[in-house]
């Protein structure tokens, strides 16, 4: 029931932030479609961990402030490559085992890695995620170990 209100003030939310419509009419429109998608989602029988992932809501704005600011960073950092004049680069695989327990925990990281330019999360093996770097100054172990602890972070709270 609380992950069914969570979603619905969600949707009610996001609703009111992209509709930019404050009348009456149209707020109670909003909240009556959100109650509906709701109600559907439950019915159907999918609103579960997965679905909303409530064991990641708190922290998680702040991890995406970081997260902005890594990728404004790697953005530069590809572009300086990309406009040198020889474009010496030497790409590299690296092999990475994240320490999140949770499948949305592992996702956001292997997300977080193909977000951030000059690296992809190209596969799994096992319990590790194998990493693609444009360079071998993006397979920073310790940059990847840093983002690696900060979902663990949001993802134990």
């Amino acid at each position: 029931m609380l992950r069914g209100i969570i979603l619905a003030l969600g949707l009610f939310g996001l609703w009111l932030l992209l509709s930019g419509v404050y009348k009456p009419l149209w707020i109670g429109l909003g909240a009556g479609s959100a109650i509906a998608v709701t109600l559907l989602v439950m019915r159907m029988d999918v609103l579960d961990s997965e679905g909303l992932p409530a064991q990641m809501r708190f922290g998680t704005f702040r991890y995406w402030g970081w997260l902005q600011a890594e990728i404004v960073k790697a953005n530069l950092a590809v572009t300086k490559i990309l406009l040198s004049p020889r474009m010496n680069i030497s790409p590299a695989i690296i092999r990475i085992k994240p320490t999140q327990q949770s499948d949305t925990g592992r996702v956001t990281f292997a997300n977080s890695i193909t977000l951030t330019p000059g690296t992809v999360t190209v596969d799994t093996d096992g319990d590790a995620f194998i990493v693609h770097a444009v360079d071998e100054s993006f397979a920073d172990m310790d940059a990847l170990a840093d983002m690696d602890r900060r979902v663990t972070v949001i993802e134990q709270r």
